[in-house]
């Protein structure tokens, strides 16, 4: 009995040590987002729970016909986003990668990944002092005389400053897997098809731009996602006149939990697609590379 006991253990170990992992994922992950699914079809009560029967699309169709303009907005700014973290992020990744010496490289990735070391939501409130109209950005072209006493430039309440917080906040998602493909990336290359006559512009666009392809769409994914759904950011230096997905899904949850439940399951659906679009281009650079 006991030989047999430990030959099944032996058999099942992975299962076994993979379970609390899955226990801890269907509590904590699935059953959560079936709840959401589920209430995202119900019917808006003033019950404990926020729902009741009948199940009806209501919910869905005031999330498309109500607050399209938003889910368009949500999408925009996080796809310009995604494109100017990729504009910055790829010179910034190439330059740390030709350092010549170790030491250089790595002050460049500890400058990269510094600011984690401060919490998000305060250097999201600096972002508000600098661009507030009392604030520094303000104050130091009053005082060289770009603007008068009393002036000011309106930069906080808009989309700028959205996008300004999160591509401050999201870059170094930009940088460090554009980072590890250079990393990989034979630089060789370069050198024999500058031989054979190719410019500079054409060695990037045809050599280097395609071997670096799956940084470039991990990068924009680990960017578009967070963008996609923050929180914090539009909320802080935006406001109620570029509010996006992930500050109304916050707002509507406590009033409206089966419209606030729908936008979160709508949400999901947009990050799907970009998983899949990713999923998608990985596929489609391993077929490639065989």
């Amino acid at each position: 009995m006991a030989m047999w006991l430990t030959a099944r253990t032996r058999k099942y170990s992975g299962v076994l040590l993979a379970l609390p992992s899955v226990l801890w994922l269907v509590l904590f992950f699935l059953l959560p987002l079936v709840i959401v699914f589920v209430f995202s079809f119900m019917t808006r009560s003033t019950s404990v729970t926020g729902v009741t029967l009948p199940f009806t699309l209501s919910s869905y169709e005031r999330a498309f016909n109500v607050f399209d303009v938003i889910l368009i907005r949500s999408l925009r700014i996080a796809l310009f986003t995604t494109l100017i973290c990729l504009v910055i992020g790829y010179p910034i990744a190439f330059y740390i990668r030709t350092r010549k010496t170790v030491l250089g490289r790595n002050i460049a990735l500890f400058l990269i990944i510094l600011p984690f070391w401060t919490n998000f939501l305060v250097r999201t409130y600096a972002w508000q002092v600098l661009l507030s109209e009392n604030g520094t950005i303000n104050g130091f072209l009053r005082g060289i005389g770009i603007l008068a006493q009393g002036e000011s430039l309106q930069m906080l309440q808009t989309e700028g400053a959205v996008l300004l917080g999160l591509v401050y906040g999201y870059l170094p998602f930009m940088v460090l897997p554009i980072y590890a493909s250079l990393r990989r990336f034979d630089f060789r290359l370069v050198e024999a098809a500058n031989d054979l006559g190719a410019r500079d512009l054409q060695v990037f666009w045809r050599i280097i731009v395609p071997m670096t392809l799956p940084g470039i769409i991990a990068g924009s994914i680990l960017v578009f996602i967070p963008a996609i759904g923050s929180f914090v950011t539009p909320d802080m230096l935006g406001g109620t006149k570029t509010l996006m997905i992930g500050t109304l899904i916050g707002d509507k949850f406590e009033r409206d939990r089966p419209l606030g439940a729908a936008l979160s399951m709508i949400m999901m659906g947009m990050v799907l697609v970009a998983l899949v679009i990713y999923a998608w281009g990985m596929r489609k650079e391993s077929q490639n590379n065989g």
